[in-house]
């Protein structure tokens, strides 16, 4: 069996390499038009930042094997044809085209089965100067290696990042510190999409404390040449000129399916090339996988494009074991990502609040902050979990986490739960681990789950941090009853907000107005909980609780 493999960075060199071991007779041919092979994309912000030394770290193995062609050849039984473009596909001779990129000699490689893993594309809007010098993208080593030469050549004082999205926030804590101005530029209302309003602000606001400037609604117009006619010197925007010594463009990826849509294979309606859960197209002996590929969603059965080199190894292997007579499927995607801002952690998975809506589900959410180990422990850090629920069902639909807590063990937890289709009550009652090293008694998770328990049953109703700030905005006729104590108010506080603290509740009910509605909160809403309760048993009839209190509160406080 002689099997073809057209791309050499993530999902290519996997499935490769699998083949070889389930099948040693197997002739494995690998193309890679570039000029690095199975380097780790996600690696190149900390390449840099200078978390990793060398660009070549980014290519090796725990092993400290570089993943050259020889490593390839040598090691893994696999031919690589490196900077070889493939040009076509003749499906009815079962051949690829290809040319050498440096010397121009062309020739045509057969194939029994042929994996496509061209990749994505970095996108390059259509902007007026978008081809002026020091406007980079952070997609291949290369490119890294241009942004760390940048920093020097330039002396770069001014840095424009354009779009917020992963690539985006994490290049820009690469580059703090190295520069004198960095300013984000995104068109959309909010940073990092993937997250809900409330908790894409947190993580806004936590930038900007750290020296970021983010400038959001902000669409750019043009970038304008400097002295020379050649290089970058300045951002147009409707907010006014901003400088830069180099631009960053971070504003997504595209599946790179042309070689795949001029051979007359089914691309999807997002662009990426059609497989079946085999990794199959529509012609039975070629395989897609990685960013090429358009994936479905666990939760709607959508099709979705998220380009993640986890998802390109697991498409990698499910096609090689196919190939290889192991049958073997891919179930989809739940969109489950990371990132790291300073010491903020950021994580998701799952459908966001609007998804989830728009799919047709009755949903309730919750925002729950708290400690990701004992308070007690000097070593506990704050973490703010937002979990959204088919309120009929009580399945759990989506997650999301927000703060230097542990975010990446909640939300892989939660990404368990989603594939098995387990419901808040079922998390309620996991039985993860506990110690004071590592979780609170009643892990952030749980607590979370129980929240939206609650407000299932009917036992607490709650409101968002932005439908609150909506109803002040509007000068809607409501209260703001905060029941912490006078020294956490001190502390901060909500404008506007009565201030009665739990502890003398019962004994001031009277103060609370009965013909308005009634929006409890503290310091994570725990008593907030406690005061709505205390207030209903009272005969209060609107009283609901703020999702989170103040310590997920995203906006100015008093």
């Amino acid at each position: 069996m002689k099997v073809v493999v057209v791309g050499g960075v993530a999902a290519g060199p996997k499935t490769a390499s699998r083949i070889v071991r389930l099948r040693p007779d197997a002739e494995v041919v690998m193309f890679e038009k570039g000029n690095s092979l199975s380097f780790a994309g996600c690696g190149l912000p900390y390449f840099v930042g200078g978390v990793v030394k060398q660009h070549t770290d980014l290519m090796m193995t725990p092993a400290g094997a570089v993943r050259n062609a020889g490593f390839f050849e040598k090691v893994k039984g696999v031919k690589v044809r490196p900077r070889c473009e493939v040009t076509t596909i003749d499906r009815a001779k079962r051949q690829v085209a290809y040319t050498e990129l440096e010397s121009g000699v062309t020739g045509v490689e057969s194939y029994d089965k042929l994996v496509l893993a061209t990749g994505g594309r970095p996108v390059r809007p259509p902007i007026p100067g978008i081809n002026l010098t020091n406007i980079f993208t952070l997609h291949t080593i290369d490119d890294s290696r241009a942004v760390k030469a940048a920093l020097v050549k330039t002396a770069a004082r001014n840095v424009v990042i354009v779009g917020g999205g992963l690539i985006g926030v994490e290049t820009a804590e690469a580059l703090l510190g190295k520069v004198d101005q960095l300013t984000i530029v995104e068109m959309m209302p909010q940073i990092l999409t993937m997250l809900d309003w409330e908790m894409a602000l947190l993580a806004q606001r936590h930038m900007e404390a750290n020296g970021v400037d983010v400038r959001l609604n902000c669409r750019v117009e043009g970038f304008i040449a400097g002295a020379d006619g050649q290089s970058v010197a300045a951002v147009r925007t409707p907010q006014g000129e901003l400088p830069a010594d180099f631009v960053v463009l971070a504003v997504g990826v595209r599946p790179n399916a042309e070689l795949a849509k001029a051979a007359g294979l089914a691309v999807g309606a997002l662009g990426g090339i059609a497989t079946d859960a085999h990794m199959r197209t529509n012609d039975p002996d070629i395989y897609a996988v990685g960013d090429c590929v358009e994936s479905r969603h666990r939760i709607t059965g959508q099709p979705c494009y998220v380009p993640l080199g986890s998802t390109a190894n697991k498409h990698g292997r499910v096609a090689a074991n196919n190939i290889c007579g192991v049958a073997d499927t891919f179930p989809g995607v739940l969109g489950s990502t990371v990132c790291k801002i300073f010491d903020f952690n950021i994580a998701r998975t799952g459908l966001s609040t609007e998804a989830a809506r728009a799919a047709g589900f009755d949903v309730v959410t919750c925002i729950a902050p708290g400690p990701d180990r004992p308070h007690y422990m000097p070593t506990f850090k704050s973490l703010i979990i937002k979990l959204i629920a088919d309120r009929k069902t009580g399945r759990l639909l989506g997650a999301q986490a927000v703060g230097p807590g542990g975010a990446d063990k909640r939300i892989d937890v939660a990404v368990t739960a989603l594939s098995a289709g387990m419901t808040v009550d079922d998390i309620s009652k996991l039985d993860l681990v506990y110690a004071p090293p590592y979780a609170p008694a009643m892990d952030n998770l749980i607590t979370a789950a129980d929240i939206i328990k609650n407000k299932i049953a009917g036992l607490a109703e709650g409101l968002t941090p932005e439908e609150v700030k909506q109803r002040m905005d509007a000068g809607a006729n409501f209260v703001l009853l905060d029941v912490r104590t006078p020294p956490e108010v001190a502390t901060a506080a909500l404008p506007g907000a009565m201030q009665i603290p739990l502890g003398v509740l019962r004994e001031r009910l009277a103060e609370v107005p009965r013909d308005k509605e009634v929006v409890c909160f503290c310091q994570v809403s725990l008593r907030g909980y406690e005061a709505a309760r205390m207030l209903k048993n009272a005969g209060h009839p609107n009283v609901k609780i703020l999702d989170g209190g103040i310590a997920a509160w995203p906006y100015e406080k008093a």
